[in-house]
């Protein structure tokens, strides 16, 4: 069986993000998700394109990556090739030779959370542990309780607000009105809502975008900020509940969220939320 790796066009997205939403199975590795996609789509749908690679196996979908930063591809794998060791062995091989396309030449790295023949593989062939992660997840079989906050579904006046918490939140983003109207019209975004969290005084304080994949399956947290005018007053904690509730409306069997280890503050807003640490995972560096 043959195993090719490729470049999507822009049309093609809508079937990777399909694909995507199909790998999500409860209780597996959070790994890459329509919603990073989506996200990543408020750059430019072209800009996605050209940053995502995709693995057929005879014509099928089996893995797909996307280009997070020139040097770091996010990964996820089928399940049903989850150890198969033909899939595993073209995948460390285009990501370890810089002539395949994926990763440049020098220091890089790969987030791969599921596949456990690549992540066996890519230890056997000297890939070492980079970054470290810590996944959390929140299971919503039970409705997720109240809270005090003031939470809106965006809606296109409130963008601008919207914007500026996340600015807020984020040192050095560049998030923009134009950015979210990109991020809003894409297919991925069918799924997808974003929500504004207000203080008493009606200010806006906090946000998140939350992204389904489908009913039954673990939905994503992507971005969650709480602006840096605002923090230390709980708001964090109340937006990522109400993340959760949106995602339980929507059909998700669980709400889901990966921040760096190193982000104690973060680890513990979500704990705090009744979001379930599970085991830090690392990102793999290629040997130079």
């Amino acid at each position: 069986m043959t195993v090719t790796t490729e470049t999507p066009t822009l049309a093609e997205l809508d079937d990777v993000i399909a694909a995507l939403a199909s790998w999500q199975r409860e209780g597996a590795p959070v790994q890459l998700h329509p919603g990073d996609l989506g996200w990543n789509w408020s750059l430019g749908g072209e800009r996605t394109a050209a940053a995502v690679r995709l693995w057929r196996r005879d014509g099928v979908l089996v893995a797909a990556g996307l280009l997070d930063e020139p040097t770091l591809v996010r990964m996820a794998v089928s399940p049903e090739v989850d150890a198969d060791e033909d899939v595993a062995a073209r995948l460390v091989s285009d990501l370890t030779d810089p002539s395949a396309g994926v990763l440049p030449e020098g220091s890089a790295s790969v987030e791969m959370r599921a596949g456990s023949a690549v992540r066996r593989r890519l230890t056997d062939e000297g890939w070492t542990a980079d970054e470290a992660w810590t996944p959390l997840r929140r299971n919503l079989s039970e409705p997720v309780p109240d809270i005090a906050l003031q939470v809106q579904v965006l809606d296109h006046e409130a963008v601008p607000e919207r914007v500026e918490v996340h600015r807020g939140a984020f040192a050095n983003s560049t998030f923009s009105v134009e950015r979210w109207q990109t991020m809003a019209a894409t297919p991925a975004y069918r799924d997808a809502r974003c929500l504004l969290g207000r203080d008493a005084d009606g200010v806006p304080v906090a946000a998140a975008t939350v992204w389904s994949a489908g009913r039954g399956r673990p939905g994503l947290l992507e971005p969650v900020g709480v602006h840096r005018d605002h923090q230390g007053h709980g708001y964090g904690t109340a937006i990522s509940l109400a993340a959760a509730a949106a995602l339980r409306e929507m059909g998700a069997s669980s709400a889901t969220v990966c921040t760096p280890s190193s982000n104690v503050a973060a680890v513990a807003t979500y704990a705090a939320a009744g979001y379930t640490r599970l085991p830090d995972v690392t990102d793999f560096r290629r040997p130079e």
